[in-house]
């Protein structure tokens, strides 16, 4: 499948001067699948220009009050009955002991699931999108929900809502 997009990420003048948007995409997989989605969306972010868009090694942890990003995408993957990936766990962890103050990020979410699994489905990302709002962040635009059971190539549905989120940026 080809994805055209017409849109571009602007960059923001600050005192004359053109600042160029950093995003970060923090991904928590357990299979692979979330590293995956988010290498499809950093190549499509790269190709559209006027940002520095960077993927947080799987098991690094971020500075937990993100201060070194303008944006966050977190792409995260529903392990076992809704909990979040083992290798998310000290980024999970962090965020609900130090209770970091969030109210200058803003952030998206893309959330993998498998509807087979309903009372469940999408839980990890549902449960970190719910601590990020606690903290203060402000969410751009809706969560992305995307069913494994149904679509086995999660990155074209991340794609196709992405196209609509950097919209609302």
């Amino acid at each position: 499948m080809t994805f055209h997009s017409t849109i571009k990420l602007e960059s923001q003048q600050i005192n004359g001067m053109t600042q160029i948007t950093r995003l970060t995409i923090l991904p928590a997989s357990q299979s692979g699948t979330a590293i995956h989605v988010a290498e499809a969306i950093k190549d499509r972010l790269d190709a559209l220009g006027s940002h520095v868009v960077e993927i947080v090694e799987e098991g690094r942890i971020p500075d937990i009050g993100f201060a070194d990003t303008d944006v966050l995408l977190l792409v995260i993957a529903t392990h076992g009955e809704g909990e979040v990936p083992d290798s998310f766990l000290p980024v999970y962890e962090a965020l609900q002991t130090q209770r970091p103050n969030l109210t200058d990020l803003r952030y998206g979410v893309v959330a993998l699931g498998d509807m087979t699994y309903h009372n469940s489905f999408c839980g990890a990302g549902r449960i970190i999108d719910g601590i990020f709002g606690d903290l203060g962040g402000s969410r751009i635009g809706e969560r992305c929900e995307i069913d494994a059971s149904t679509q086995p190539f999660a990155d074209e549905d991340a794609l196709a809502w992405l196209e609509h989120w950097i919209e609302a940026l």
